[in-house]
This record gives C-alpha cells, sequence and structure tokens, in this order.
C-alpha cells in the first residue's frame, strides 16, 4: 500500500486571525466554505477549533466515503489537524502570513494509505486530481468569506467611503430634489 497527499495552496487578501477564524468555525463559517461533495455535515462537538467533532459523507468521483474527524489544533490560531478515526485520511490547514500580515497563505494537505489492487491503482490516479478540485472550490469559498469583510473594516480605517453606497444616496438625493421640485411647480 502506498501513501496518497494531495495539496493544494492560495494567498488570500485578509489578515491571518480572519482566515483562521473562518477555519477553525465548524458550525457556521466552515459550512460556506463546503462544496456540493460534502453530505450530511454534523458537528457532533464543541464546534470552534481544538477538540471539535464532526461527521460528513464525502462524495467524489460517483462514490460516497464516511469520515468521522477530530480536530486538533497543535500550533494556535496557525494550524488545524483533522483526523478520521475510521481511516488513515489526516487533513491538515496551515495558515501563514503574507505581506506583512496583510495577506494570508492558506494550505490544505491530506495524506491517507491508499488502497491494493486495481482499485488503489485508480484511486492512486483519480483521487488527488478530483480532492484538489474540490479543495481549490473550497479555497475560492473561503477567500469570499472574508476579504469583502478585511476591505470594509480597511477602509472603514482610512475613512473611506463605502463601496456601493454611492448609488443609495444618489437615488435619495434625486428623490428629495424632485420632491422639492414638483413642490415648488405646484406653488406657482
Amino acid at each position: 500500500m502506498s501513501r496518497i497527499h494531495v495539496k493544494k495552496e492560495r494567498v488570500i487578501n485578509a489578515r491571518p486571525e480572519a482566515v483562521f477564524e473562518a477555519i477553525s468555525d465548524y458550525k457556521a463559517k466552515r459550512r460556506q466554505m463546503l462544496t456540493p461533495n460534502f453530505l450530511d455535515y454534523s458537528v457532533e462537538r464543541g464546534g470552534h477549533g481544538s477538540g471539535t467533532m464532526l461527521r460528513y459523507l464525502l462524495r467524489s468521483a460517483g462514490r460516497e466515503r464516511p469520515h468521522h474527524i477530530s480536530v486538533q489544533e497543535p500550533v494556535k490560531g496557525q494550524v488545524l489537524i483533522e483526523r478520521d478515526t475510521d481511516s488513515s485520511l489526516v487533513t491538515t490547514w496551515s495558515v501563514l502570513p503574507a505581506s506583512h500580515g496583510r495577506k494570508t497563505k492558506v494550505s490544505v494537505e491530506s495524506e491517507w494509505t491508499g488502497g491494493r489492487g486495481i482499485g488503489g491503482f485508480f484511486e492512486r490516479m483519480f483521487a488527488p486530481r478530483g480532492l484538489r478540485r474540490i479543495y481549490d472550490r473550497m479555497l475560492s469559498y473561503l477567500a469570499r468569506q472574508v476579504e469583502p469583510q478585511v476591505q470594509m473594516a480597511e477602509m472603514r480605517e482610512r475613512g473611506k467611503a463605502i463601496p456601493g453606497m454611492g448609488v443609495p444616496f444618489l437615488v435619495v438625493g434625486g428623490l428629495s430634489t424632485a420632491a422639492l421640485v414638483a413642490r415648488y411647480m405646484q406653488k406657482r
């Protein structure tokens, strides 16, 4: 039997603390990162970081595999290790500061012992590719989740206007002006 290793990385435009918070919140924020491949996701114990226990079915390549995951946090605020209690699967999430702490390099990697025979051959050939696609989508969902919040917070810190707020102010201002013009015209 051989070890199968899958890794995906991404730089996210958000501070490491915000990224780790999203990754380690298994009850709410992690759910928003899951692809449709995750079925029957449930948190059994905990829900935030170390000590969390969860279950789900992972559907990939036409198969569904149950997972019972135990979460550990060996490096506080930087590393989460998710171990399947029923198989050799171990998934590690790592968060490292980038660009002087304004951005974050996130990596997710999984390793497990592959099967034997022809089934093991196909697992080694196709499982890593499918899992990389799943992780790529999860990292995209993570980025969408944390990046807008960071941008809004940074703009507030700098005292700039919030994007998208100009249109409502223009509409309200235009309606107010139209009402004043209509009132003026009625008096004439």
